[in-house]
């Protein structure tokens, strides 16, 4: 069994999380089936930055699970929340009515509840579900300043900026079965208003962005994901150091 799913619903808001036994391997993280760790459920692929900084401190998502050699039982986290249920026949009638500025209204007022949400759930991640932050008493300003221990990067976004890994998200949670939240073929979720990625509760987790990467990455990370070179540079491009031939 997976550690634990959990599958909120409040009226057009959503979510699904689930957090489960993890190790990292290199720059890789394997989740397992279950508490023995025997099992490998699937494996997620993490990028490293390669910049040139004082310490070679060049971080990766994978840092901050503790190593499968170091015999340290640690876990990780998925979420996907979606605040855009039920909101297509609204906008059907705007549009159909002309009423533009309505519809962009609802759309960002759904935009913004998602990722309202996102924050309301990763904080009962933190006090109740995973528990790691139990007294945590935080106001408003330090909230805002995510002064809060753990972090929930997104595929796609600067700490893991290959979307194709939002696949592995979606077969681990299956948030299409659970909250009527989907991905296209390009990875795009819909309904649109949503937000979904990565649970880490190690405190010296941080936000970090990766780019520039070099060809011997990449093909350490088509290698790691089986895909052509080719592929993963057309999913890469945006962040490659170098033009691909």
């Amino acid at each position: 069994m997976l550690k634990k799913i959990i599958n909120e619903k409040w009226l057009t808001a959503r979510a699904v999380i689930g957090l489960y036994p993890a190790n990292s391997v290199e720059d890789d993280i394997e989740i397992y089936t279950d508490e023995t760790r025997s099992n490998v459920f699937m494996t997620t692929h993490h990028l490293r930055q390669q910049l040139e900084r004082i310490g070679n401190n060049n971080f990766c998502l994978s840092d901050f699970v503790a190593p499968k050699e170091s015999g340290v039982s640690d876990y990780m986290g998925g979420f996907a929340v979606t605040a855009g249920i039920g909101i297509d026949e609204h906008l059907e009638r705007f549009e159909a009515d002309q009423e533009d500025y309505s519809s962009i209204m609802l759309k960002s007022l759904a935009d913004r509840l998602a990722e309202a949400f996102a924050e309301h759930m990763h904080e009962r991640v933190r006090k109740e579900f995973w528990g790691y932050a139990k007294d945590e008493q935080l106001d408003n300003d330090a909230l805002i300043k995510e002064k809060y221990k753990g972090i929930r990067p997104a595929p796609g976004y600067p700490a893991c900026p290959d979307h194709t890994e939002k696949a592995l998200l979606w077969d681990l949670l299956q948030p299409d079965k659970e909250i009527g939240l989907n991905i296209t073929e390009s990875f795009a979720m819909f309904p649109t208003a949503a937000v979904s990625g990565w649970y880490f509760a190690n405190p010296e987790s941080r936000y970090f962005g990766v780019s520039d990467i070099k060809r011997d990455q990449v093909d350490d990370y088509a290698k790691r994901k089986g895909m052509s070179i080719s592929e993963t540079e057309r999913w890469l491009s945006p962040i490659l150091g170098y033009d691909p031939e």
